[in-house]
């Protein structure tokens, strides 16, 4: 890719899963206790809203860059896996929620690792 041209981030499927997965998680946060809202939920929700925007901020920026909002973009996704695994373990999500995301957040790292590698 020439250095001028930049990537439509609409156009890219990691950033829609990307969104996909913050879609998912609004609507499980809505179950959590209200003692979590400016705790875990708060952190689950700032992650996983992470993930879609970097790759969206990144994509205005040359390849280089770009590769490095995409680096964000994952280790918020690695956070996110993480912080739902703590939710599971305090029974605010149970094992087939927990399953689902899980699959999509690893569909989602690899897509976007693989994209990263394109970059090179």
């Amino acid at each position: 890719m020439c250095a001028k041209q930049r990537h439509n981030y609409k156009n890219l499927k990691i950033w829609k899963l990307g969104l996909e997965i913050t879609n998912d998680i609004s609507d499980l946060l809505l179950n959590f206790p209200k003692h979590e809202r400016f705790d875990l939920s708060s952190q689950i929700s700032r992650c996983s809203v992470s993930m879609p925007s970097n790759i969206a901020e990144g994509s205005a920026r040359t390849d280089k860059s770009f590769s490095h909002f995409l680096d964000i973009s994952l280790g918020s996704s690695f956070e996110l896996g993480t912080q739902l695994l703590v939710a599971k373990h305090r029974n605010y999500i149970n094992e087939n929620n927990l399953k689902i995301l899980e699959e999509k957040i690893e569909e989602f790292q690899r897509m976007t690792m693989g994209f990263q590698n394109s970059l090179s």
